[in-house]
């Protein structure tokens, strides 16, 4: 029963680090005919049609009123601030290197679980997640001067990371109370309904713009803004947030490679360095914990004599 449940962890890290990976260099690539308000309209648009129809399929329930506040913020920070962040640092910054400047996201959201859940992410995790940062600004150098010069695109997917950090860390008790599935579907909805203001125009840019451009925000929406998101919800959901986000590190290797085979943003050679710096964070921040360690992140004191 415990290796059926460490299976399904591992395919629902995949699930969200790859195709959380392609959402970098599909956002680039649908810039080339949108704007950055119309890419987040039209892949949330999308995405929420095709939740609203599992929902009718599943049944799903409505949210008790006095959760919407709470639901509508997440959903602005998760979503609407995290898209159109990453979106407006895109024109100017590589796919690769916005990949990496969200890849803080974990860290983020480790700190914020320790200041307001007290949730511990052990010696071993913290080793990991700066092994895998170091991993993360040796890949950096791989970008050129431009890039690596601190623009204003670069402070604005750093907000976006956070955001997103934010709406991770949150959400813990409510996936408790309504379930991983339908949470993240109010969120998505929520991250939607306030980016309606930004639909004029939409219609006339859908028209003008090529097929195969629309057809990546079609993708986008159904897959990189879904999938991983109730991925990531299963995964805090038993875990924690600074333990669930961890492995998000990963997203840069994946994103340079996607990046390279889509786009042909070819990695350096401290590029793939890095990549293999983060690996080996990623791995030492998810070595088997000992039991005493298991009960310290929990905030139970382990192999102590009381006197």
């Amino acid at each position: 029963m415990r290796n059926k449940q460490q299976l399904k962890l591992v395919a629902a890290h995949s699930v969200t680090i790859v195709l959380w990976a392609s959402a970098f260099p599909g956002i680039r690539a649908a810039l080339t005919a949108y704007s950055p308000e119309h890419v987040s309209l039209l892949r949330l648009l999308v995405g929420s049609g095709f939740l609203l129809i599992v929902a009718m399929i599943l049944k799903i329930r409505l949210p008790e009123k006095r959760d919407l506040p709470v639901i509508l913020l997440l959903g602005f920070l998760g979503f609407s601030v995290y898209q159109m962040g990453l979106n407006y640092g895109e024109q100017a910054i590589s796919s690769g290197a916005a990949s990496l400047l969200v890849s803080t996201s974990p860290i983020f959201a480790a700190l914020l679980a320790l200041i307001f859940f007290r949730e511990r992410f052990g010696m071993r995790g913290w080793l990991g997640a700066w092994i895998a940062f170091a991993g993360v600004a040796f890949l950096s150098l791989g970008e050129s001067e431009e890039d690596l010069a601190f623009q204003a695109e670069a402070l604005i997917i750093l907000v976006a990371s956070l955001a997103e950090s934010i709406y991770f860390v949150f959400q813990k008790s409510y996936l408790e109370k309504y379930g991983f599935i339908p949470f993240t579907m109010y969120t998505i909805w929520a991250g939607t309904l306030l980016m309606l203001p930004f639909a004029p125009g939409l219609g006339e840019a859908v028209s003008q713009a090529p097929l195969e451009v629309t057809l990546v925000v079609v993708y986008l929406g159904i897959f990189p803004s879904v999938m991983p998101y109730l991925a990531l919800a299963y995964i805090i959901s038993r875990t924690g947030a600074s333990e669930g986000t961890s492995s998000l590190f990963l997203t840069p290797v994946f994103a340079f490679l996607i990046a390279w085979i889509w786009l042909d943003e070819v990695p350096t050679s401290f590029a793939i360095l890095g990549g293999v710096i983060t690996l080996l964070g990623v791995f030492v921040s998810h070595m088997k914990k000992s039991d005493s360690e298991k009960l310290e992140a929990r905030g139970v004191p382990g192999d102590r004599h009381v006197g």
